[in-house]
C-alpha cells in the first residue's frame, strides 16, 4: 500500500451516499470530523479507552478512533448527528435531556450512540448489564447514574444497581 496515495471510499453516512478520497494512514474518526464535517464525534483519548469516539458501524459500535476509513469501504455509519429523525430527537437523546444525563456534553455522543448500539444488541437485561455494556464509555463528569437511568428508561428497565450477579462499579479508575 502506497502511505502517500490517496484511495477513493465510499461510505454511507447517517442515511447519505458519501465520497473521499483518502490516505491509507487516516482514522475513521479524522475523517468524520475532519473531511465530513461532522464533527458531533468527539476525539477524546485518541487510543480507543474513552468511547468518546464511538459510532455505529452497520449498527454495531466502534470506536472510530481505532480503525481506519479505508477499511469501511462500502459501509454504513451512524454518528451523533444521525440518531435524530429530523427535528425528532432520537429517544435516547430525549431520555438524557429528561435525565439530566450529561453535564459537560464532551462523551454524550459517545454515550449515545454507545447506548443506540447497545439497545440493538439486545443484551442487557438489568442495571448491572447496562453498566458493565456501557464501561468502554467515561464520563468525567461521573454524570453514570443519570446515563443509566436515561438507557433504563428507553429500554424500560426497572432495577437498582448491585441487582445483578457480578459486582460492577463505574467511572474512572484511580491511580
Amino acid at each position: 500500500m502506497n502511505h502517500h496515495r490517496k484511495y477513493p471510499i465510499r461510505l454511507r453516512i447517517n442515511g447519505q451516499d458519501r465520497e473521499f478520497a483518502v490516505e491509507p494512514w487516516v482514522t475513521l474518526l479524522d475523517l468524520l470530523r475532519d473531511r465530513a464535517g461532522l464533527t458531533g464525534t468527539k476525539k477524546g483519548c485518541d487510543h480507543g479507552q474513552c468511547g468518546a469516539c464511538t459510532v455505529l458501524l452497520d449498527g454495531k459500535r466502534i470506536n472510530a478512533c481505532l480503525t481506519l476509513a479505508v477499511m469501511h469501504d462500502g459501509h454504513a455509519l451512524t454518528t451523533v448527528e444521525g440518531l435524530a429523525d429530523g427535528e425528532q430527537l432520537h429517544p435516547l437523546q430525549q431520555a438524557f435531556i429528561d435525565c439530566d444525563a450529561f453535564q459537560c456534553g464532551y462523551c454524550t455522543p459517545g454515550q449515545l450512540c454507545s447506548a443506540a448500539g447497545l439497545i440493538a444488541e439486545g443484551e442487557a437485561k438489568s442495571v448491572d448489564d447496562v453498566r458493565e455494556l456501557m464501561s468502554g464509555n467515561l464520563c468525567r463528569c461521573g454524570a453514570y447514574p443519570q446515563i443509566t437511568q436515561a438507557i433504563m428508561g428507553v429500554m424500560g428497565i426497572d432495577g437498582t444497581p448491585g441487582e445483578g450477579e457480578k459486582p460492577f462499579t463505574t467511572g474512572p479508575v484511580l491511580a
